[in-house]
Parts: C-alpha cells; structure tokens; sequence
C-alpha cells in the first residue's frame, strides 16, 4: 500500500521545474514574470535581493525586495509557478542570517549585502579578501 507522503510526492513531482538556479537569501536575483493583458502577454523583470526562502518542493518560495524610486517593495513568489518565466543569479552574497528581515529598516547603502568571493580555480578555496586586493594591486602597478 502507498502512503500518503509518497503519493504526495509523486503527485508534485510532476510540477517541479527542472531550470531553477541555486540561490540562496542574500543573493540579488532577477525574475522574469510573465504578465497577462487583454489578450496580450509579456515579460516583466524584478531584480532585487532575495530576503527569505521557505517550503520545500512544490510548496517552495521565496521573497525578493528591492527599492523603487526611494520606496521599498516586496514580492513574494512560488519557486515553481508557471507564471515564473526565469530567474537569474546577479551577484552571490555574503551573510550570516536566514531571513534577512532587518533589512526593511535600512535606507540607503546601509541595504547593501557583501558579495561572495570567487573560489581560486587551482585550489577549489575561496581567496582571501587581501590576496584579491594585492593581485588588483599588482595589475595597477602599486
């Protein structure tokens, strides 16, 4: 006899999309939406940096915020809706938290998120920040 779980999961396994980049909270993503008008449909772009992720599986989504003409916004979307075109990672970041909630009493650059370092190619660790800047450096000529 089946159990509930599995015949749960095999029911969302046909739902799933299989071009879902990894990304994490923290990174500033892109979403292309598909947006309906009329009859007419067209993609529209939200570009911010992802603030939350909860669920699993079919259930999964996530937060993105961004601030437009000095106002922030939030969007919520579920990782596997149709209505979900794409999403491209922009730049990965750097943080220590889950949820990234407290950056709704930011203003400013104070809303910024520190980028994650490339890994070194030969080695498979990331570099540290004063090896990239002595290689900047010798690139300059300093």
């Amino acid at each position: 006899m089946v159990s509930n779980e599995e015949l749960m999961r095999s029911v969302e396994a046909g739902g799933l999309k299989k071009t879902i980049p990894d990304f994490n909270v923290g990174d500033t993503v892109s979403v292309h939406v598909k947006i309906v008008e009329d009859e007419k449909t067209r993609i529209q772009a939200f570009e911010g940096i992802v603030i939350a992720r909860k669920g699993s599986g079919l259930r999964a989504s996530f937060t993105v915020r961004k601030i437009s003409f000095g106002e922030g916004v939030e969007r919520i979307f579920p990782v596997h809706s149709p209505s979900i075109d794409k999403i491209t990672v922009v730049k990965k970041g750097s943080v220590n938290r889950a949820k990234l909630y407290y950056l709704r009493g930011k203003v400013g650059k104070a809303t910024r998120v520190d980028e994650k370092l490339e890994a070194h190619t030969e080695t498979g660790e990331a570099a540290p920040k004063d090896a990239v800047l002595r290689e900047e450096g010798k690139k300059e000529g300093v």
